[in-house]
């Protein structure tokens, strides 16, 4: 049986701060409207892409863990 990791409520809850969200769109849009992100704006969205997943992940195995119990 695999280990089960228990992930503290606060952390569940945990959302990008606006600021950060709306940075991470703004690169997402100049993106999408054809401009070619630098090397190191590249890399802040390509992390912050990896953050904002990871965090939607922990949120979604907190809520199955919550409706199973």
């Amino acid at each position: 049986m695999p280990d089960t990791i228990e992930i503290p409520l606060e952390l569940a809850r945990f959302q990008l701060p606006n600021a950060v969200q709306q940075r991470l769109q703004f690169l997402l849009d100049r993106q999408d409207e054809g401009y070619t992100l630098s090397e190191s704006d590249r890399q802040e969205a390509e992390g912050l892409v990896e953050l904002a997943e990871f965090l939607s992940l922990l949120q979604l195995r907190s809520r199955r863990v919550a409706e199973q119990t």
